[in-house]
């Protein structure tokens, strides 16, 4: 970076989706709590860096709104540009506004606050355990791809009622609409699309306590179209944070001494740790977009009507003015985050933040994940990094001879 704050920075879309403490702070060095940002095709946006400035963007719909529609450079957005999946408006959720959207989110947040965390609870742990069976005698494995990512899928997908085939499918073409190649992309969502309209179909023959039952049975009576995107919705945004969730959490309790277990048997608490990642490495890093409905300020910069704005929730939780785990927080600042600090952004704010029956259900099935592993493999670490590349996670313990422990838990 060259430190003019009238050049804007270029990045990627890997630095936008990976996200990277020092970049963060290299930009909020240059550029203050708002960075002029060309990604991938020199499309422009504005990169929203500091913490109360993404919590204004995130506050004031009426301001900042969700339509992409509203995008004064979409003459400048490649036809192959591989974000285009995350901008191409639907009938989802994600891009409803005002009334529309407190309707179709409040099915939502209705259907998931019906399940029991206790019954997720006890089903997060029996799929962990199964996850665990499959490598427990190999003394080794891959845990992003072997169990952080098929854990949270095979969950929520019990709770949609899909039998095992059709999750399989389902976690096959999910990957698809999110790669790189926009026509495998747009051919993959389809096939999403398409799957969740046939649970949709076979919910209306035969309801029943499924989520898809209960959103259509929902006051709110969403259309089959609105029922099916959302269901997308909650599947995509409900299970792969949740998946990074994971991953993110037992990396860093893997590599920092603070969660090792120490000469009493004791470590500090899973909780801890997923508090602490939701601070320093949130499953979502970076949400694009907001477009500006009006010309406007934010951050000492002048926003014209259409611009479209990303939400860096890791930049803002890293902004120094209120992340308890900056440098610059101190001791008592790290004390009261051992504690439970949830003022982080993970979430994101606003009335198109995650709803908070999803974010429970998240810690439910993540906190079930990562005791169960530490559980069944207490000897549990990281393998040579040259083995796998990053996010891959290689660990090695010792293997597992004894009857499954899913048997016993059931």
């Amino acid at each position: 970076m060259t430190g003019d704050r009238s050049e804007p920075a270029r990045l990627d879309g890997r630095a936008l989706r990976g996200g990277d403490a020092e970049v963060y702070r290299e930009l909020r060095r240059v550029y203050g709590p708002v960075a002029p940002v060309l990604l991938e095709g020199d499309v422009p946006v504005w990169l929203v860096l500091g913490y109360r400035e993404v919590q204004y963007v995130a506050a004031h719909p009426e301001l900042f709104g969700r339509d992409p529609l509203r995008w004064n450079a979409w003459d400048r957005v490649p036809r192959d540009w591989p974000m285009l999946p995350f901008v191409s408006r639907t009938a989802s959720v994600l891009f409803t506004e005002g009334e529309e959207h407190r309707r179709r989110a409040g099915a939502i947040s209705d259907v998931l606050a019906g399940c029991d965390p206790l019954g997720v609870r006890l089903d997060a742990e029996r799929t962990a355990d199964a996850a665990v069976d499959r490598f427990a005698g190999a003394g080794r494995a891959e845990l992003i791809r072997e169990y952080a990512d098929p854990v949270p899928r095979r969950v929520v997908a019990r709770l949609l009622a899909l039998d095992e085939a059709e999750t399989l499918d389902l976690e096959r073409d999910l990957a698809a609409s999110l790669g790189d190649d926009p026509q495998q992309a747009a051919a993959g969502r389809a096939r999403v699309h398409g799957a969740m309209e046939l649970l949709l179909e076979r919910a209306a023959r035969q309801p029943g306590g499924d989520l898809a039952s209960r959103l259509l049975a929902h006051p709110a009576r969403l259309t089959p179209d609105e029922a099916a995107e959302d269901l997308v919705a909650l599947f995509t945004v409900g299970v792969l944070p949740t998946a990074d969730w994971i991953g993110n959490t037992l990396r860093l309790m893997l590599t920092d001494d603070r969660f090792a277990v120490s000469l009493s048997g004791g470590r500090r608490s899973v909780g801890q740790a997923l508090t602490e990642v939701l601070w320093t490495r949130p499953p979502m890093q970076n949400v694009l977009g907001r477009w500006a409905v009006h010309d406007t300020q934010l951050g000492g910069r002048r926003i014209r009507r259409g611009d479209c704005l990303v939400l860096g929730l890791a930049a803002a939780n890293a902004d120094p003015q209120v992340c308890p785990y900056a440098p610059e927080a101190g001791t008592g600042a790290l004390a009261a985050a051992g504690g439970g600090n949830q003022a982080h952004l993970a979430f994101s704010h606003g009335e198109h933040r995650c709803p908070a029956p999803a974010a429970e259900l998240a810690e439910v099935i993540a906190t079930a994940a990562v005791e169960v592993l530490l559980d069944r493999l207490p000897d549990l670490a990281l393998a040579p990094a040259r083995l796998a590349p990053p996010p891959a996670l290689p660990v090695h313990f010792t293997p597992l001879a004894e009857p499954p422990a899913g048997a016993r838990r059931a």
